[in-house]
């Protein structure tokens, strides 16, 4: 694939000038970077959408264009829990599997526009369905295999999916995570009106109830399918994916991707931020249940003609060194991971990194919240010993790659900074009226114009898209997120400017665990926000007013209302018990006052007096010094 060389200052700051200046030039050109069945002749037409009169297949591009030159290089390399499960596919034998796969769904009634349902640990099956799906022109929906049964069914009662791909059991260290029956359990909870078939891998080969005429293991199926598969002619703009996001309001919304645009951007980004070479080996530490997955585990690097690392396994599992391990074993190039990841691998010290060699690695990576100078500094100095790039990456599922970013030779990086914008990213800050700033500066991070990569919509709600991006800046894509810009250009990430909440990399909107709680008819009201934690970054911190005299378990109940509804993922950090919330007169809660407080920052309110219940402030204090009082 040819992309454009961007490894010094003066080549990044001709290609900005070129995507702005000519757009529609720069794009059609690299557009050529794909192989499409029909050809566009125009980049971006008056609706915005990319591409339009083009057609393609996201499987050819990740595939069948690679098997003449590439058909016996390695396109998945999948490393076990244990040390002796490893298996090479290469694009010839990856290539054949999804054309089982494809042809498994479409022996199923998946026809295209049709969504599938991929809910399966971290085994080689999950980008095969992904990429089957795409084959066949069927919409895959991507489902995080730590949702709780609760949240899969919200999703698939949205997504309309017809099969559902899982797993019998999952493993995770020593646990054994059990797929079938959360998806048996979403079903039961009322998901299943559309679901006709439920195909299950046989992971561990563990017992689990199958339901007789709608459930089936995958494995006899695909022993029988052929692997020759002919792949569907798919227009520019019709959906690859949904994904579903979390926002400030409760419901989950189903982000939907379509397939050129998309494809052209995560393969050009990866390409770009990572200085892709043919050879590399990269490793997205990402589940494929987030964008992060489904753009640099699959479809950039495999477009991209790479070869992609999954693991299956923890970072310290069976103990510390588990991951640098992996990387010294399958000489990785190219490792992208996240802050979460970062702290938790800095307690361990120094001495066990050491104990490997690292030096395949080339380009590292950090992406899902801003990285701390102190995490940057580490994971560069002992992990990249010092001489690899490391790219803080800044973008969103609704973005669809990154967009701001280091670009390994061509910028300076300086630590705890997401530097520039990419070619094609025209990124501003706005104050509160949307007026824009000009040079050094602090405000909301907002995109002029398009790029390739943008979301086409939500499903089944693109009313609701355009009034959370595009009607709070007419004119302009609003990301959410505050930023400030120094006087030099660079772009620093200040966190959220709505009510979610960035936990560990997994944004998690605040009215969602609210809805939680309010399933449980002990309490009353409720109210969530994020506070910021040494090592996933943010945490979730819940005030509860009781429905009547508090219960002893009431704090414990809670926790459970949301790890139930939700997922282990969102679990509050603390549960406090008070009377009263602080509110505006006309209602609404203060949510800034309860960051405030649950920071520990109990000094300097300001003024009060527009609140209708001032002294709400005070209970929410001595709630707090009871709560460290009886720790």
């Amino acid at each position: 694939m040819i992309f454009p060389p961007v490894s010094t200052l003066h080549e990044h700051r001709a290609h900005r000038k070129a995507a702005h200046d000519d757009p529609e030039r720069y794009w059609l050109t690299y557009a050529h970077a794909l192989d499409w069945m029909q050809c566009p002749s125009k980049a971006l037409d008056a609706a915005g959408l990319w591409f339009p009169d083009g057609r393609l297949n996201a499987s050819v591009n990740c595939l069948d264009r690679h098997l003449e030159m590439r058909g016996n290089a390695t396109a998945l390399i999948w490393q076990g829990e244990e040390e002796s499960h490893v298996l090479h596919l290469s694009y010839r034998q990856l290539h054949a599997q999804v054309c089982r796969m494809a042809n498994v769904l479409r022996d199923h009634g998946i026809m295209p526009g049709d969504r599938v349902a991929i809910h399966l640990p971290g085994v080689p099956e999950g980008v095969v369905a992904m990429l089957a799906c795409a084959r066949i022109g069927a919409i895959h929906v991507v489902l995080f295999g730590g949702f709780s049964p609760e949240a899969i069914a919200d999703r698939l009662a949205d997504s309309g999916a017809g099969v559902i791909i899982t797993a019998d059991v999952g493993r995770r260290g020593a646990k054994r995570i059990p797929f079938k029956a959360t998806i048996d359990a979403a079903l039961d909870h009322g998901a299943g009106t559309a679901i006709r078939h439920v195909l299950v891998v046989a992971v561990t080969s563990e017992t689990v109830p199958m339901t007789e005429g709608r459930d089936r293991f995958l494995s006899p199926l695909l022993s029988a399918a052929s692997d020759l598969c002919t792949p569907e002619p798919m227009d520019a703009n019709a959906p690859l994916f949904l994904l579903y996001t979390s926002g400030s309001t409760g419901k989950p919304k189903g982000i939907v991707h379509g397939t050129g645009g998309y494809l052209l951007w995560a393969a050009y980004t990866h390409a770009l931020v990572f200085a892709h070479t043919p050879g590399d080996i990269f490793w997205c530490t990402a589940d494929i249940g987030w964008i992060t997955g489904h753009s640099y585990v699959v479809y950039g690097p495999l477009a991209n003609g790479g070869t992609i690392l999954l693991f299956e396994g923890m970072p310290s599992h069976p103990r510390p060194g588990r991951w640098w391990q992996v990387i010294e074993k399958h000489r990785v190039t190219s490792f992208y991971t996240s802050p979460t990841a970062i702290r938790a691998l800095m307690t361990e010290g120094d001495t066990i990194p050491k104990r490997y060699d690292l030096f395949s690695l080339r380009v590292l990576g950090s992406v899902g919240e801003p990285i701390s100078q102190e995490a940057w500094g580490w994971f560069h100095a002992t992990i990249g010993g010092g001489r690899c790039p490391l790219a803080d990456t800044w973008w969103q599922t609704e973005t669809g790659g990154i967009m701001i970013s280091l670009v390994p030779g061509a910028i300076e990086a300086r630590p705890g900074a997401a530097a520039f914008p990419l070619p094609g990213v025209t990124a501003l800050l706005l104050d509160a009226s949307g007026r824009i700033l000009e040079g050094e500066a602090e405000g909301m991070l907002c995109i002029a114009g398009s790029w390739p990569g943008r979301a086409l919509g939500i499903w089944g709600n693109d009313a609701h898209f355009h009034a959370t991006y595009l009607r709070p800046f007419p004119g302009y894509y609003f990301t959410g997120d505050g930023a400030r810009r120094d006087r030099d250009g660079y772009f620093w990430l200040t966190g959220r400017v709505d009510d979610v909440i960035n936990v560990s990399g997994h944004r998690i909107g605040s009215a969602e665990v609210e809805d939680a709680l309010a399933m449980e008819p002990a309490i009353a009201e409720c109210a969530a926000v994020g506070v910021p934690h040494a090592l996933k970054g943010q945490a979730i911190v819940v005030f509860i007013v009781p429905n009547g005299p508090a219960s002893d378990d009431i704090q414990a109940r809670a926790a459970r209302a949301v790890t139930t509804r939700l997922g282990r993922y969102a679990a509050p950090e603390r549960v406090y018990v008070v009377t009263d919330l602080p509110r505006t007169r006309s209602g609404k809660i203060v949510r800034r006052l309860l960051r405030k407080i649950a920071s520990g920052d109990i000094e300097g309110f300001g003024d009060l007096s527009t609140l209708a219940n001032p002294a709400a402030v005070t209970i929410l204090i001595e709630a707090m010094r009871r709560e460290a009082s009886s720790a």
